[in-house]
């Protein structure tokens, strides 16, 4: 395996090719406490634990396919979409990504506690590369899908986790991505919530050639959704095919 690290990402989507990996690998260090991590930054000498969570995975999605990404928990499936998305980058291995991508991944997270729901919107818009206007057009769709009433102009410290939730779903189903990434977030709210947040989902892979990568322990929203599936375990590719034998082999493997 070489050691050697390279990730092309274009926001062309002219590419047949929408996600390439190659003989990718990612190890984590693993440390006994925060204390420990800490001491790490300065010192050689601190032990730590190393795990694989990408093992030489390698795989191709080609523009307009829908994946599901098949697997136990630690299986390696968020953090190849970590991959994807940039919050992490591999230790070694080829990683391309051809197309703009939006992750409804911890829809709750990266909000600031102190803004109001609008003012993370705008912020959260400027972030993923919008201008001023294209935020504006976008706002009150996203405030009403949200359902969030007066509290938009209330400080996130405010809301709940589901209200939180409800806005990162929000804003993340209203942009326009060549690649959507997936991670058990189609739970997210009450039961109407729930039932609105499939509807918007169904209109979005509506769209021409959209990509989908989707991970889920609910086989039927993955047959729903997808038509292939990839099992990963441990970190390394062991089925790739229709997704109603994926889901086969996985169940099979794991009786």
């Amino acid at each position: 395996m070489s050691s050697d690290i390279s990730v092309i990402q274009t926001t062309a989507s002219r590419s047949f090719v929408a996600v390439r990996f190659r003989d990718v690998t990612k190890t984590f260090r693993l440390y006994q406490s925060n204390k420990q991590r800490l001491r790490a930054a300065f010192s050689r000498r601190v032990a730590y634990k190393t795990v694989t969570a990408v093992n030489d995975l390698s795989f191709t999605i080609n523009r307009g396919e829908s994946v599901a990404l098949i697997g136990r928990n630690g299986a390696g499936k968020t953090t190849a979409l970590k991959i994807i998305t940039g919050v992490t980058t591999p230790d070694s291995g080829l990683v391309e990504i051809h197309g703009r991508v939006s992750a409804l991944l911890g829809l709750s997270a990266g909000f600031d506690s102190r803004l109001t729901g609008r003012e993370n919107l705008q912020l959260r818009g400027r972030l993923w590369g919008l201008s001023s206007t294209e935020i504006n057009e976008k706002m009150d769709a996203i405030v009403e899908f949200a359902e969030l009433g007066s509290y938009i102009d209330q400080p996130i410290r405010t809301y709940s986790s589901g209200m939180r939730a409800r806005l990162g779903f929000a804003f993340a189903s209203s942009l326009d991505p060549d690649i959507l990434i997936l991670d058990e977030v189609l739970s997210v709210g009450d039961r109407s919530f729930h039932r609105k947040s499939l509807a918007k989902m169904k209109e979005i892979l509506a769209k021409h050639n959209l990509t989908l990568l989707f991970v889920t322990h609910s086989f039927s929203s993955a047959k729903q959704f997808c038509e292939r599936g990839i099992v990963i375990d441990a970190g390394t590719l062991l089925f790739d095919g229709p997704i109603e034998e994926a889901i086969a082999f996985y169940e099979e493997m794991t009786d």
